[in-house]
């Protein structure tokens, strides 16, 4: 019997989680009718077209187009137009990914219109509640019905939290499929010709999270930490639109922009951004994608956060979390140039086979 599955994607992060299920669910024709639901949450071109298009997706059948909006705002609106979706659909599962606004939206509408749901990237916790992912993470969670978890630190966070372990499938990362997928298409990618950078001479920044980019204080330190650092090694720097409006509102943009080597680029899309990242010396994040990404391709990361959600990419794999100490931050890149980087260990399940083990659940349930 065939079964409609919805996939919700909102944001760029979603998009790389949901290519691989797509991809499986192919190979069960007669099984599952796919529906892609793209809420709109990230909506132009360099956050989400390209997505499309570098992971061979296929058009979403339904874009609810909300765009940006506070957390509330946004949050009701996806909630309002996903019910009109799910009452012309009936599907038999929802499949939400990751921790973004979407995600809880569609999960709450879910629980209400008594739809099936599965929250692909379960159990995750930063036990930092000032962070909205974490309140969307543990929310969806408790009114999931399959929850696909990353590693074991997850299901025990499930276990603690009260949730039945019939629910709890340690599936593996669904980014890494995606990395195993697209990494050959990503050698292929001009971007270090474009850039006119060497291979292992650089190291990558990224930075949009809400408690790092969203006052003019902390953006004051991410400058004079540029200023500070840019002076060992050149500094690719592709800037989220969140992080560009806020600089410029407050007045750094053109201050940062002077900084000696330091390149700020538009946002990347995905085969680019991979290939700048796997021929990088090292990179700089406050993503939780970018510490698995980088644990995968081997790749030395520092997480500029107290804290992760995902504790493997620091037991197992490349990564390291530091506040915003320059000297400290300078010392780490100091070690990676003289090749003293974490060196990543096999992590169970990260295997490019996760999206074969959630179909096999969803379609089993």
């Amino acid at each position: 019997m065939t079964k409609t599955i919805i996939s919700v994607v909102g944001a760029r992060p979603n998009f790389l989680k949901v290519a691989p299920l797509q991809l499986d669910f192919r190979r069960h024709p007669e099984g599952v009718r796919s529906v892609i639901v793209h809420t709109g949450q990230h909506y132009d071109e360099l956050m989400s077209d390209v997505f499309f298009r570098d992971l061979e997706l296929p058009r979403p059948d339904f874009n609810l187009d909300v765009r940006s909006a506070s957390h509330s705002v946004q949050t009701a609106q996806i909630m309002i137009r996903f019910e009109e979706v799910l009452q012309k659909v009936r599907p038999d599962w929802v499949v939400v990914f990751g921790d973004v606004n979407s995600t809880l939206a569609c999960a709450l509408v879910c629980a209400k219109e008594h739809i099936p749901l599965a929250h692909v990237e379960a159990g995750l916790r930063s036990f930092d509640r000032g962070m909205p992912e974490e309140i969307n993470r543990l929310l969806t969670d408790q009114i999931s019905d399959l929850l696909f978890v990353t590693e074991p630190a997850g299901v025990a966070n499930l276990l603690r939290e009260g949730v039945p372990q019939e629910k709890i499938h340690l599936a593996g990362n669904i980014m890494i499929d995606a990395l195993v997928q697209f990494e050959e298409k990503a050698e292929r990618s001009q971007i270090l010709d474009d850039l006119g950078l060497q291979p292992k001479s650089y190291f990558v920044v990224t930075l949009h999270r809400a408690g790092n980019v969203d006052s003019r204080e902390n953006l004051i330190r991410l400058a004079d930490l540029m200023h500070q650092i840019s002076g060992l090694a050149e500094l690719v720097f592709p800037v989220h639109p969140r992080t560009r409006r806020n600089l410029e509102s407050f007045g750094l943009l053109k201050e940062l922009s002077s900084t000696p080597q330091l390149k700020l680029i538009e946002p990347l899309g995905y085969l680019h951004f991979l290939g700048l990242m796997k021929h990088s010396l090292g990179v700089l994040s406050d993503s939780g994608g970018v510490q698995a990404e980088t644990t995968h391709l081997n790749v030395p990361c520092l997480t500029l956060r107290r804290e992760t959600e995902q504790p493997v990419t620091v037991e197992l794999g490349t990564n390291t979390l530091m506040d915003f100490n320059p000297e400290q931050i300078a010392g780490w890149m100091q070690s990676v140039i003289e090749g003293r980087g974490k060196q990543a260990q096999s992590i169970p399940l990260w295997d490019g086979r996760t999206a074969e083990r959630i179909t096999e659940v969803l379609l089993r349930h």
